[in-house]
């Protein structure tokens, strides 16, 4: 069997050229040779493309000759070769040149048509995919997945996919708005007067480290996820709106700007209730203040409880006892005990009990270092007293965990900790080698936050309006189909004909003999009550070859 693909370009006038794109041959059918293989695909998309953007060049080009101002045609300058890289290979273009008419004053004596409509020669949609894989996964796979599946002529490099990261990533930041110190605008009469908003926001801040290059060790990444409770009105039934963002602490020059605009984009009003859930380190403590005046900062429990269980599992290493010279001090067993209510008074929001446990348990403490020298409980103090800080700065932000939690509400940000596993890990720690340096992942945690989000092509036509617009190509068939006789069905409960003509057959290959049609039609109609209908067919004579 021998299969010829022609592909037919018709122009406005009715004008029809053929040219032939590929010849596939057949013999026997095996699995291996069952329809079209991926090396035959790719020959023929890419002739296809050829056929195409050759008429799409020579199209333009032409409408571009005559001025349009004075309709004088312009003389041409020379050509210049260039190439266009597209998601079905790479192709050299003959770029034109053209003198710029003297109807109108000009700054260049010449201009390149194809330059100024396509200064990228890049396609949007190969930049699409060459960013969106290489945000999920290492530039290396990106190249591999890209070359086996795109019929693409020269072998890609790791370094021009990053380069296109870095570029449309850069493009992004360019767009970010200016920095603020705060972004609460109006008073609260303007607030009561917007319309209700939808449910509570939740945000989640915490961090992660990634290793840098040379031997600068690693760099702090702050990542976060934004829950919506709901939706109210039309959008009632719309999935949760969950989104992600990440940037680069010591990088990035706008922070606050950049949460402020994903909380935007979940319909973020001034009147909507919004909680914060950190980690309480320095680096995030001013980045959720000053975002909404209903907003409320909570400590994050799951960082307080951690640290309180690694101070009690130390306290268990402590001798029992210490002596001097007058008496002998219990030091385990107290410890331990003034750890558990330490605990308790902060689960319950009593910060005021909370420091006057920690600064019994430093001076007990003091003792056993003094009297002991003991290194578990020089450990210790240090933990209690970097702890009695770490509280000591978050003293504002610790709600009654016990209520909150009866109550249903969210008290640690453990939906953040697998967000820092889904945005930072999997791409730039685990099974990674890579050294990343503080703006290559700050730029690449942008375009991976929109991907896993669900933005990316979005972003992409706000860029390019046409892009992925294209409605689907309709099938050609340039084979006339049989027509099949009227069939008329008689019902003897309402004595009326109806003409059911064509009901089977045009959903049919053509060349079918007339047999074959009947019973096929036969089958389709007993899907009625076989005793309510009388078939009669009529058909028209064979046609020769048919």
């Amino acid at each position: 069997m021998k299969i010829t693909i022609r592909v037919v370009t018709t122009i406005d006038d009715g004008q029809e050229t053929t040219r032939d794109l590929a010849c596939v041959e057949r013999q026997d059918l095996t699995p291996a040779t069952f329809g079209l293989s991926l090396t035959e695909g790719k020959a023929v998309l890419q002739a296809l493309q050829e056929v195409i953007v050759e008429w799409q060049m020579h199209t333009y080009c032409q409408q571009q000759r005559a001025c349009p101002h004075c309709g004088k045609v312009r003389q041409s300058k020379g050509v210049h070769h260039t190439v266009f890289r597209t998601v079905f290979g790479t192709l050299p273009v003959d770029s034109p040149r053209l003198s710029q008419c003297a109807c109108q004053p000009q700054t260049t004596t010449s201009f390149s048509p194809l330059a100024a409509l396509l200064p990228e020669h890049t396609t949007p949609d190969l930049l699409y995919l060459e960013t969106k894989w290489a945000a999920l996964m290492s530039y290396g796979l990106t190249v591999k997945l890209l070359q086996d599946v795109l019929p693409l002529d020269e072998p890609l490099e790791p370094v021009t996919i990053r380069n296109h990261v870095i570029k449309l990533a850069q493009r992004l930041e360019d767009a970010l708005g200016d920095e603020q110190g705060a972004f609460i605008d109006g008073c609260p009469r303007d607030w009561e007067a917007l319309p209700l908003p939808d449910g509570p926001l939740t945000v989640g801040i915490d961090g992660g480290y990634v290793k840098a290059q040379g031997e600068q060790g690693s760099f702090e990444v702050i990542a976060g996820k934004s829950l919506l409770a709901f939706h109210r009105g039309e959008e009632a039934e719309a999935p949760v709106s969950s989104k992600c963002f990440a940037f680069v602490q010591t990088y990035d020059e706008k922070p606050k700007r950049r949460l402020f605009e994903v909380l935007q984009s979940q319909g973020h009003q001034l009147n909507q209730q919004l909680t914060f859930l950190s980690d309480g380190g320095d680096t995030v403590r001013n980045l959720q203040l000053s975002l909404n005046p209903q907003a409320e900062h909570l400590l994050d429990w799951f960082h307080v409880t951690m640290r309180l269980t690694v101070m009690q599992q130390t306290a268990k290493s402590l001798p029992e006892t210490t002596s001097d010279e007058e008496r002998t001090y219990e030091v385990r067993a107290p410890v331990i005990k003034e750890l558990e209510r330490l605990k308790w008074f902060l689960w319950h929001g009593n910060v005021y009990q909370a420091f006057q446990v920690m600064q019994s348990v430093e001076g007990d403490l003091e003792v056993a270092v003094a009297t002991s020298e003991d290194a578990t409980a020089r450990k210790l103090l240090k933990a209690v007293e970097e702890f009695h800080t770490y509280i000591e700065n978050n003293a504002n932000f610790i709600p009654n965990y016990g209520e909150r939690y009866r109550q249903g509400e969210r008290i640690s940000t453990g939906f953040v900790e697998s967000t820092v596993n889904q945005v930072i890990s999997k791409r730039m720690v685990k099974k990674q080698q890579m050294q990343w340096s503080p703006r290559g992942a700050h730029l690449l945690l942008q375009i991976r936050t929109r991907v896993l989000n669900g933005e990316w092509e979005e972003t992409f036509r706000t860029w390019y309006p046409a892009f992925r617009s294209h409605p689907q190509p309709v099938a050609a068939s340039t084979t006339p189909q049989r027509e099949a006789a009227p069939i008329r069905q008689y019902d003897r409960r309402a004595p009326s004909f109806r003409n059911v003509g064509h009901l089977y057959s045009s959903h049919l290959p053509s060349r079918l003999s007339d047999r074959t049609l009947i019973m096929a039609t036969i089958m389709k109609l007993r899907q009625c009550q076989p005793h309510d209908w009388h078939i009669t067919t009529s058909w028209p004579t064979r046609r020769p070859g048919g």
